[in-house]
């Protein structure tokens, strides 16, 4: 009998390309903008605020984003603020969508190796929204190699679950590679699986957790992407 296909899975924004910079540089000309209305401390605690409440009806991304920002705007200068500038907020947004994409260094070639060798099925599971994260992967060129693409409104231990048993995945044999321990690292971790940590240097807040992971040689946490192909050999070979 051969042995089950090992599949490892690959978070997207700030795990492969560059994205959270896009938004530090946003929330800098959010503070700018509305600079004359309240301190930096107070617009940053209100932009946040409205993110988290909004997350809910419109999900993460830039669109969720530029709305919250809309939002916070209009409450935080008591209706005053006016068009041109609301306008100035979508143009922003509108940038942001079509950034270039960014890759991180050891991306490109990592995953060009890791499809030649054909030993593990690769995926792309990144939450966000839909339209902005497929054009992000298509620009990116990196789709050719993954043989699956699941662009997800959460990530969570249930999420991760189904996403497996529709793919015919055991969670034992399913390797999860992201930039986020809450979201990437801990429901995997959760259910039996193995999973890398690659830190970005920046981290949205909503992003922050406390809890330590331990899984008994099942995680692996590095400095940078090119250290990854060590770590899927030593996971390989166990």
């Amino acid at each position: 009998m051969s042995a089950p296909q090992l599949a490892i899975g690959f978070d997207a924004d700030d795990t492969l390309w560059h994205n959270e910079n896009l938004f530090a540089a946003m929330h800098a000309r959010f503070g700018a903008l509305l600079a004359r209305y309240h301190d930096a401390a107070t617009v940053e605690r209100e932009l946040l605020a409205t993110e988290l409440r909004n997350i809910e009806p419109y999900g993460y991304g830039v669109k969720s984003f530029t709305l919250s920002a809309i939002e916070t705007a209009i409450h935080l200068s008591g209706g005053k603020i006016p068009a041109d500038e609301i306008q100035h907020l979508i143009d922003l947004g509108r940038d942001m969508l079509i950034h270039p994409v960014e890759l991180l260094e050891g991306v490109a070639s990592t995953l060009a190796a890791l499809a030649s060798a054909g030993t593990c099925r690769l995926l792309v599971i990144t939450k966000g929204d839909l339209r902005d994260q497929q054009s992000k992967l298509d620009r990116s060129g990196l789709g050719g190699h993954f043989h699956h693409v699941e662009i997800v409104a959460e990530k969570n231990p249930g999420v991760f679950a189904a996403l497996l048993r529709r793919h015919a995945i055991a969670p034992e044999n399913f390797l999860m590679v992201g930039n986020s321990l809450k979201s990437d690292i801990l429901p995997v971790l959760a259910l039996g699986g193995a999973a890398v940590h690659v830190p970005y240097h920046l981290l949205w807040t909503h992003e922050h957790t406390d809890e330590v992971p331990a899984a008994d040689g099942r995680f692996y946490e590095l400095k940078t992407f090119h250290e990854l192909p060590a770590v899927i050999r030593e996971w390989q070979n166990r």
